[in-house]
């Protein structure tokens, strides 16, 4: 993917990331950790797994790496976005916002991009919700950490 601009910020840039990577993606886990509205990936052992199935993505800004994104292409028309965390000091700043409407533009053949987040994550449903997903359905103890999560889809017009 290709730098992300806009006149009120600086690029952000998304950089695959690989195994040399993961102590950089544990500290930006460890950096939202604590909360129950997300369930971090703590353990080494998690990410060289993601990143064998899933493509995962450093956002750097001002060549600092601000938050992480991956995804796990399910089919040709399938993708579930398995993650995406912006480092709390970079929060607010539009880099979710700029980095989601990114990856839209990238798979936008793909008729159905889903992923889940905790219903009290306000900030983040709204987000979600503005870019065109929508509230399929609620599941209970969905990471196996006692907490519900709302699973979002975003479907392109026309196409089930």
């Amino acid at each position: 993917m290709e730098a992300i601009t806009n006149q009120e910020h600086e690029p952000v840039q998304l950089k695959e990331a690989t195994v040399t990577d993961i102590p950089t993606l544990l500290k930006l886990e460890q950096s939202v950790a604590g909360t129950n509205v997300y369930s971090p990936m703590l353990e080494k052992s998690d990410w060289t797994e993601e990143l064998q199935t899933n493509k995962v993505y450093l956002i750097e800004k001002n060549n600092v790496v601000v938050g992480n994104l991956s995804y796990e292409r399910k089919s040709s028309d399938h993708v579930y976005v398995s993650g995406l965390v912006i480092s709390p000091e970079f929060q607010g700043q539009g880099v979710a916002r700029e980095v989601l409407t990114r990856l839209l533009k990238e798979l936008k053949d793909v008729k159905r991009i889903d992923l889940v987040t905790h219903p009290e994550n306000q900030k983040a449903l709204q987000l979600y919700q503005s870019l065109g997903f929508v509230v399929e359905s609620r599941k209970e103890n969905y990471f196996g950490d006692g907490e519900p999560r709302l699973i979002l889809a975003n479907k392109k017009s026309g196409q089930v």
